[in-house]
């Protein structure tokens, strides 16, 4: 078995259960491991510490699939996706919700794999290199859940690249899934794109945050970066008097328009606005145009750790206009998917966003992602998604 020895001193991370060993931290490599191989962590002493999957192209050098000395084979993915899936009965029992993840990486002990759940269809995608290693294990595995029509994947992100993967995407197993796939959540119903739509289709990370805003939105209300417009048709269901859904694509707001006609809301005051956002927000600060609700759902700014600045930058620019635009007594609904800023950076942009603009705001409710992309109390970065209700004094 090939095994990665750490330098003296750098184990506690191990020992603390966090996943991931960064390149920075092996003294030497015994053996000649391939990509994706199974490799022993030992510590410095040669104490044998977990098992995990080797990546030298990536700076996270090895992601830890076991801390016991069990085999990687299709039996550790039977009960690893079992146990996941356990996590989520309630979910797979909720008649009401028929879209949801399966599967969140690292948080169910899966590095690198993410299942997404949509009716009888199934997206998955390999991002990392042990997980593409065991891909045809991994693929067979789901196929035998018993209520799976086809699985799609879209491993077509930054993340591959990363790890020195090429980008995939297409039908992995099963029958093709229709080009828009109806979903279930709550009272509400969605056109999803898995082939072409943003993530793996849809924002299921947002899936509590769109029944919880419900209760803080009133007025004109702006839906910035709204995608296929979920929020918009969550808005437009509380009483919203009018909406205004904004996105640079054209497709997503084809998609925002089909969403609205699907929920029985397309007679509603309701206008699509193909537009870069930041030049949009721009455009409504200088005609003065007003709004008592903004939702700021930006995709993710900051990939890595070396974008946070740039990313910082971008944040404070559209909340900054975002109060501006607010009427007093106004709400903004903002929040962040970019894991490299924290919830207390993302906190503190939105505080001196505030300030610039010379409104007194205040913290109401302090949103995250939905329960089913669970966090791991020893691995803080798989709490990407970070939001925000705040009101304005009126």
């Amino acid at each position: 078995m090939f095994s990665i020895i750490l330098k003296p001193g750098r184990d506690r991370p191990v020992k603390r259960r966090h996943p991931w060993v960064f390149s920075g931290a092996i003294d030497s490599v015994k053996g000649n491991p391939e990509i994706g191989d199974t490799v022993e962590i030992l510590n410095s002493d040669k104490e044998w510490l977990a098992r995990g999957a080797y990546s030298p192209n990536s700076q996270i050098r090895v992601r830890i699939w076991s801390w016991d000395q069990e085999e990687i084979n299709e039996a550790f993915f039977q009960s690893r996706i079992s146990s996941a899936l356990k996590l989520r009965e309630s979910l797979r029992e909720d008649t009401t919700i028929d879209a949801y993840r399966e599967v969140h990486a690292e948080s169910d002990l899966l590095p690198g794999l993410i299942l997404d759940r949509y009716g009888p269809f199934r997206v998955v995608q390999f991002l990392s290199q042990g997980v593409e290693r065991h891909r045809e294990t991994i693929l067979n595995v789901i196929s035998q859940l018993g209520d799976t029509e086809g699985i799609y994947e879209r491993s077509d992100t930054d993340a591959r690249l990363l790890e020195g993967l090429r980008p995939e995407k297409g039908l992995a197993w099963g029958r093709e899934p229709p080009d828009h796939m109806k979903i279930k959540e709550y009272d509400l119903a969605f056109w999803v794109d898995v082939r072409e739509g943003h993530k793996t289709g849809f924002y299921l990370d947002q899936r509590q945050n769109r029944q919880l805003v419900r209760n803080w939105i009133a007025g004109d209300v702006l839906d910035a970066f709204c995608y296929s417009g979920a929020f918009s048709v969550a808005a437009l269901r509380s009483g919203a008097r009018s909406i205004v859904s904004g996105d640079s694509s054209a497709p997503a707001l084809n998609l925002t328009s089909e969403n609205l006609t699907l929920n029985g809301l397309q007679d509603s005051d309701a206008e699509q606005v193909e537009a870069d956002v930041f030049k949009y927000l721009r455009t409504c600060r200088d005609s003065r145009r007003q709004f008592d609700t903004i939702i700021l759902d930006p995709p993710k700014f900051a990939a890595t750790g070396s974008q946070v600045d740039k990313a910082a930058r971008g944040y404070k620019d559209i909340n900054l206009l975002a109060f501006k635009l607010l009427r007093p007594g106004g709400t903004l609904i903002t929040f962040s998917c970019s894991g490299g800023v924290s919830h207390e950076l993302f906190e503190k942009i939105v505080a001196d966003a505030a300030l610039d603009a010379g409104v007194e705001a205040s913290i109401h409710v302090v949103l995250g992602q939905a329960a089913d992309h669970p966090v791991r109390l020893h691995f803080p970065e798989g709490r990407y998604l970070k939001g925000l209700i705040c009101r304005v004094r009126g």
